[in-house]
């Protein structure tokens, strides 16, 4: 009977000249193989196998798939007796046989160089000496005679192969060009990004926190070009590992973050994470540089031809298209601040930690983050610290014993993130709990269930808006008053001078611990603090800051014709359906505007449209109200009051006029007196000659 399964829990696949370290599982279906580092998911069907091969290689033995569009995998550890399982597993599944093959040890570095999917090996002997893969080649240069080939650096690698060169002997057929030839097979295999044809979209100056700057990003079918006003970069949609959407706290902007693998490279810096932050009200409309057809046969309508909405939603819902890859959002995690993040830092620098539905995302200097099947345990540290410590740290252990530790986290947000931790089984280090065994869990951390968090929360969003400007509510409030800080008000008020003498009362407790004894306070004259306290008492209160309350006078912006439709539509759509919740009504609204006819929409589109055009006639009378306003209050300050008054002298306190005053301190006071008169006033011949008798 033919084995149906196998598991092997060391294994290393061959990528860019690295052996990476991974887990592999063969069953009658499919393989998948998992790196341990990256965390990424290779699954290959059993129909896409064309053949297999069993090598002994540095590593024990070697197992080589090669699939129909090309692709070849290379995984290394296997023992010697692990080939009558595979070869028993490969003919009772696949009606594939496992063949055996020997390399050729004998030094040639001459012989017949064949192409065999995306693969150049050179034979000798009927054996074959090495195998190159030419996604791996970066570049390629033509010579008289010659090909060189350079290749792409892995950073993990301590020695890497940068380049070949090859030697082609002229043939008797002056026809043909066999080293013009053998590049172009070279280059149809290759990863060179070329920026040929027009970009399917554009977007101008997107803001850019790593790497840090202002970029115009254009999305090609097979990848992003970034130009900014310093670097360029060119990222091939296949080193796109994940992709998230998140929410930035202030409710104003969202991160757009994607995983690369390899990642991007501006000289000894790399670049593992690209993060995107995007104004949330900002919005673009525009059409795709694509046909109709393109758009049923290459991405299944998930894109429309012409764009319009939120430039959040727009660049990721391309995105998404392009890679195939789902989007995480984060998950039903709520802190003290009604966010789906937690304020805190991480490495000296401050930042937002998301707890996702399964893992953590850091954002954004250095941006992290941790899978599931990589947390050992996570720990609680600085919590029992008295009245004094408002903050505590939390720690994440991996199985590499990496900790990352993010401190200065508000006490607040201590029962939601304790809560999140048991609901998701996560071991908690200093309650001694322990963990489930992940032995099972192969597929991708972010791909454990089908629901598309993305859409789902674009579509609440959608009705969130729409029962807002139903009820006439603003998005974000303006009149709540921001707080001063008072010290003579706070409940600290204990809290000692730095000069008095019991100033080391106001130390923290735990400073007191580690000293074990107090210091003498030094003795500070009673004249100076009296006069501190002299100063405090006279002092002035500032008044309070008050945020200025919204112009009523503000026209509202209209809605679009979908918001308007819907308004009218709501409903009716749930009273038919009273069991839906706002993510499924909103749906279900998305569905029948779908359905309508374009004559329909225009109506709509149409009311919009007169909307929009009576909104900013009114823009515009309200700025050209409020220039005028501001203009006048200007005009008002800036009108200078003369004195009719001739200027007096004045006369320090320090300064004590006698008759014994010498010429020259009276030259200069006279001098200082004439520029002041030049400067300040502008008084007639009769007031110059009074001022000069007196």
């Amino acid at each position: 009977m033919a084995i149906d399964n196998l598991d092997f829990e060391e294994v290393f696949v061959l990528n860019h000249g690295i052996l990476n370290p991974g887990r592999l599982k063969l069953s009658a279906k499919d393989i998948l193989f998992k790196a341990s580092k990256t965390g990424k998911v290779d699954k290959i069907m059993a129909g896409q196998l064309m053949n297999a091969s069993w090598f002994r290689a540095a590593r024990g033995y070697e197992l080589r798939l090669a699939l129909a569009s090309g692709v070849i995998y290379k995984f290394e550890g296997f023992k010697e007796a692990d080939y009558d399982k595979l070869a028993d597993l490969f003919s009772g599944n696949y009606n594939i046989q496992l063949e055996e093959k020997e390399l050729s040890v004998k030094g040639f570095n001459w012989g017949n160089h064949s192409f065999e999917g995306s693969s150049l090996s050179l034979n000798s002997d009927s054996s074959m000496t090495y195998e190159i893969p030419l996604n791996e080649v970066c570049r390629s240069t033509v010579g008289k005679n010659e090909v060189t080939l350079e290749f792409h650096q892995h950073d993990d690698a301590q020695v890497s192969l940068m380049e070949m060169r090859f030697h082609l002997p002229a043939t008797n057929n002056e026809d043909e060009d066999y080293v013009q030839t053998f590049n172009e097979k070279v280059l149809a295999k290759a990863t060179i990004i070329q920026a040929t044809g027009d970009a399917i979209a554009e977007f101008t100056e997107v803001s850019c926190l790593t790497p840090r700057g202002r970029y115009n990003i254009k999305l090609f079918p097979t990848f992003i070009q970034l130009h900014g006003k310093t670097y360029d970069y060119k990222i091939a949609l296949t080193s796109i590992l994940r992709m998230f959407l998140l929410p930035h706290p202030d409710e104003r902007h969202f991160f757009f973050v994607f995983t690369l693998d390899p990642p991007l490279k501006q000289g000894q810096t790399r670049y593992p994470f690209f993060i995107i932050q995007f104004i949330k009200e900002e919005e673009i409309s525009f059409d795709l540089n694509l046909s109709q057809e393109e758009l049923n046969q290459k991405y299944a309508n998930k894109v429309n031809k012409t764009m319009e909405g939120p430039i959040y939603e727009i660049f990721s819902r391309l995105l998404k298209a392009l890679t195939d890859r789902k989007i995480t959002l984060p998950g039903a995690f709520i802190g003290s601040t009604k966010s789906s993040s937690v304020s805190c830092s991480h490495k000296n620098s401050s930042g937002f930690l998301y707890p996702l539905s399964r893992g953590f995302i850091y954002v954004h200097k250095p941006p992290v983050h941790i899978r599931p099947d990589e947390i050992v345990c996570v720990n609680f540290a600085r919590v029992s610290g008295g009245g004094t410590i408002k903050t505590f740290d939390f720690e994440v252990i991996t199985k590499n014993s990496v900790i990352y530790t993010f401190s200065n986290i508000d006490k607040s947000d201590y029962t939601p993130l304790y809560d999140y931790t048991k609901k998701n089984n996560l071991p908690i280090k200093n309650k001694g709990l322990k963990r489930q065994s992940h032995k099972d869990e192969l597929l991708d951390s972010e791909d454990e269930d089908d629901q598309d968090h993305y859409l789902a929360r674009v579509k609440a969003e959608g009705e969130e808006k729409t029962t807002m400007a139903e009820e006439g509510e603003e998005s974000d409030s303006t009149d709540d008053e921001d707080e001063d800080f008072n010290p003579d008000e706070s409940s600290d008020n204990s809290i000692a001078e730095e000069y008095d003498t019991d100033a080391i009362n106001s130390s923290d407790s735990d400073y007191e611990e580690n000293q074990g004894k107090r210091k003498k306070a030094i003795p500070v004259p009673r004249e100076f603090r009296a006069g501190k306290k002299a100063k405090k008492k006279n002092e002035v209160k500032p008044a309070k800051k008050v945020k200025n309350a919204r112009d009523p006078n503000l026209p509202k912006r209209p809605l679009s014709g979908y918001m308007l439709w819907l308004q009218k539509q709501r409903d009716r759509i749930k009273n038919e359906n009273p069991s839906f919740t706002v993510a499924e009504v909103a749906k279900k609204a998305g569905e029948i505007w779908k359905s309508l006819k374009e004559e329909e929409k225009k109506k709509w589109n149409n009311e919009s449209a007169k909307l929009k055009e009576q909104y900013n006639k009114d823009m515009a009378e309200y700025n050209e109200q409020n220039q005028t306003k501001a203009t006048t209050s200007k005009s008002k300050k800036a009108t200078p009051k003369k004195s009719s008054k001739s200027p007096m002298k004045y006369k320090s306190a320090e300064y004590v006029d006698t008759d014994t005053s010498s010429e020259s301190s009276s030259e200069e006071e006279s001098e200082q007196e004439s520029k002041i008169k030049s400067a300040e006033f502008v008084d007639t011949s009769e007031d110059t000659s009074d001022s000069s008798d007196e």
